[in-house]
Protein backbone atom coordinates (compact mmCIF):
# COMPACT_ATOMS: atom_id res chain seq x y z
CA UNK A 1 0.00 0.00 0.00
CA UNK A 2 1.31 3.42 -0.93
CA UNK A 3 1.60 5.42 2.29
CA UNK A 4 0.91 8.73 0.56
CA UNK A 5 -2.36 7.35 -0.88
CA UNK A 6 -3.51 6.30 2.58
CA UNK A 7 -2.46 9.59 4.15
CA UNK A 8 -4.24 11.57 1.44
CA UNK A 9 -7.37 9.47 1.90
CA UNK A 10 -7.22 9.87 5.67
CA UNK A 11 -6.61 13.59 5.45
CA UNK A 12 -9.45 14.00 2.97
CA UNK A 13 -11.79 11.92 5.14
CA UNK A 14 -10.92 13.85 8.29
CA UNK A 15 -11.40 17.15 6.44
CA UNK A 16 -14.79 16.02 5.14
CA UNK A 17 -15.73 14.95 8.68
CA UNK A 18 -14.82 18.43 9.98
CA UNK A 19 -16.92 19.98 7.20
CA UNK A 20 -19.94 17.98 8.33
CA UNK A 21 -20.10 15.34 5.60
CA UNK A 22 -22.74 12.64 6.19
CA UNK A 23 -21.78 9.68 8.33
CA UNK A 24 -22.92 7.30 5.57
CA UNK A 25 -20.52 8.81 3.04
CA UNK A 26 -17.68 8.90 5.58
CA UNK A 27 -18.28 5.27 6.56
CA UNK A 28 -18.08 4.23 2.92
CA UNK A 29 -14.89 6.22 2.48
CA UNK A 30 -13.17 4.88 5.61
CA UNK A 31 -14.24 1.29 4.88
CA UNK A 32 -12.56 1.65 1.50
CA UNK A 33 -9.40 3.05 3.08
CA UNK A 34 -9.38 0.21 5.63
CA UNK A 35 -9.54 -2.35 2.81
CA UNK A 36 -6.63 -0.70 1.01
CA UNK A 37 -4.55 -0.34 4.18
CA UNK A 38 -5.77 -2.86 6.77
CA UNK A 39 -2.75 -2.36 9.05
CA UNK A 40 -3.33 1.35 9.67
CA UNK A 41 -4.57 1.81 13.25
CA UNK A 42 -5.75 5.38 12.64
CA UNK A 43 -8.12 4.26 9.90
CA UNK A 44 -9.67 1.67 12.23
CA UNK A 45 -9.97 4.21 15.05
CA UNK A 46 -11.75 6.66 12.73
CA UNK A 47 -14.02 3.89 11.50
CA UNK A 48 -14.89 2.96 15.10
CA UNK A 49 -15.76 6.60 15.89
CA UNK A 50 -18.00 6.84 12.83
CA UNK A 51 -19.79 3.61 13.75
CA UNK A 52 -20.33 4.98 17.25
CA UNK A 53 -21.85 8.17 15.85
CA UNK A 54 -24.06 5.98 13.64
CA UNK A 55 -25.31 3.93 16.63
CA UNK A 56 -23.57 0.73 15.49
CA UNK A 57 -21.66 -0.28 18.63
CA UNK A 58 -20.96 -3.86 17.50
CA UNK A 59 -19.23 -2.63 14.33
CA UNK A 60 -17.46 0.04 16.38
CA UNK A 61 -16.27 -2.62 18.80
CA UNK A 62 -14.66 -4.67 16.04
CA UNK A 63 -12.99 -1.63 14.49
CA UNK A 64 -11.74 -0.32 17.84
CA UNK A 65 -10.36 -3.73 18.79
CA UNK A 66 -8.49 -3.87 15.50
CA UNK A 67 -7.08 -0.38 16.07
CA UNK A 68 -5.87 -1.34 19.57
CA UNK A 69 -4.34 -4.56 18.25
CA UNK A 70 -2.33 -2.51 15.74
CA UNK A 71 -1.41 0.29 18.19
CA UNK A 72 -2.20 -0.18 21.87
CA UNK A 73 -0.84 3.27 22.74
CA UNK A 74 -3.54 5.32 20.99
CA UNK A 75 -5.69 7.06 23.61
CA UNK A 76 -8.48 7.74 21.10
CA UNK A 77 -8.60 4.07 20.13
CA UNK A 78 -8.84 3.16 23.82
CA UNK A 79 -11.66 5.64 24.31
CA UNK A 80 -13.45 4.36 21.20
CA UNK A 81 -13.17 0.81 22.51
CA UNK A 82 -14.54 1.83 25.91
CA UNK A 83 -17.43 3.68 24.26
CA UNK A 84 -18.23 0.75 22.00
CA UNK A 85 -18.18 -1.60 24.98
CA UNK A 86 -20.50 0.66 26.99
CA UNK A 87 -22.85 1.23 24.05
CA UNK A 88 -22.95 -2.53 23.44
CA UNK A 89 -23.69 -3.20 27.11
CA UNK A 90 -20.34 -4.80 27.91
CA UNK A 91 -18.31 -4.37 31.07
CA UNK A 92 -14.57 -4.02 31.50
CA UNK A 93 -14.10 -0.47 30.24
CA UNK A 94 -12.03 0.81 33.16
CA UNK A 95 -8.61 -0.47 31.98
CA UNK A 96 -9.11 1.31 28.66
CA UNK A 97 -10.14 4.57 30.33
CA UNK A 98 -7.17 4.33 32.70
CA UNK A 99 -4.78 3.69 29.79
CA UNK A 100 -6.18 6.68 27.88
CA UNK A 101 -5.86 8.89 30.98
CA UNK A 102 -2.22 7.88 31.45
CA UNK A 103 -1.37 8.62 27.83
CA UNK A 104 -3.22 11.96 28.00
CA UNK A 105 -0.98 13.01 30.89
CA UNK A 106 2.12 12.64 28.72
CA UNK A 107 1.42 15.66 26.57
CA UNK A 108 -0.78 18.76 26.62
CA UNK A 109 -1.33 18.30 22.87
CA UNK A 110 -2.68 14.78 23.31
CA UNK A 111 -4.90 15.97 26.16
CA UNK A 112 -6.20 18.82 24.01
CA UNK A 113 -6.88 16.54 21.02
CA UNK A 114 -8.86 14.12 23.18
CA UNK A 115 -10.80 16.97 24.81
CA UNK A 116 -11.69 18.36 21.38
CA UNK A 117 -12.78 14.92 20.13
CA UNK A 118 -15.01 14.38 23.16
CA UNK A 119 -16.62 17.80 22.81
CA UNK A 120 -17.07 17.27 19.06
CA UNK A 121 -18.78 13.93 19.74
CA UNK A 122 -21.17 15.57 22.17
CA UNK A 123 -21.99 18.32 19.66
CA UNK A 124 -22.76 15.72 17.00
CA UNK A 125 -24.64 13.41 19.38
CA UNK A 126 -25.73 15.44 22.45
CA UNK A 127 -27.61 12.57 24.13
CA UNK A 128 -24.61 10.20 24.04
CA UNK A 129 -24.64 9.08 27.67
CA UNK A 130 -21.53 6.88 27.48
CA UNK A 131 -19.49 9.77 26.05
CA UNK A 132 -20.81 11.98 28.85
CA UNK A 133 -19.44 9.42 31.33
CA UNK A 134 -16.08 9.31 29.55
CA UNK A 135 -15.97 13.11 29.63
CA UNK A 136 -16.61 13.04 33.37
CA UNK A 137 -13.82 10.52 33.88
CA UNK A 138 -11.20 12.08 31.60
CA UNK A 139 -12.06 15.79 31.67
CA UNK A 140 -13.44 16.50 35.13
CA UNK A 141 -12.44 20.15 34.79
CA UNK A 142 -14.77 20.61 31.79
CA UNK A 143 -18.09 19.79 33.42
Amino acid sequence: MDLSTTLNGLEEGIELYKQGESIDKLLTMFKDISQRDPKNPTVWSCLAWLYLLDDKPENALKSAQRSIKLDSRSPQARINLALAMMDAGQSGVRPHIDAAAQIMQLSPEIHQDIAENILDGLLRKPDWSSLQKVKTWLLPERQ
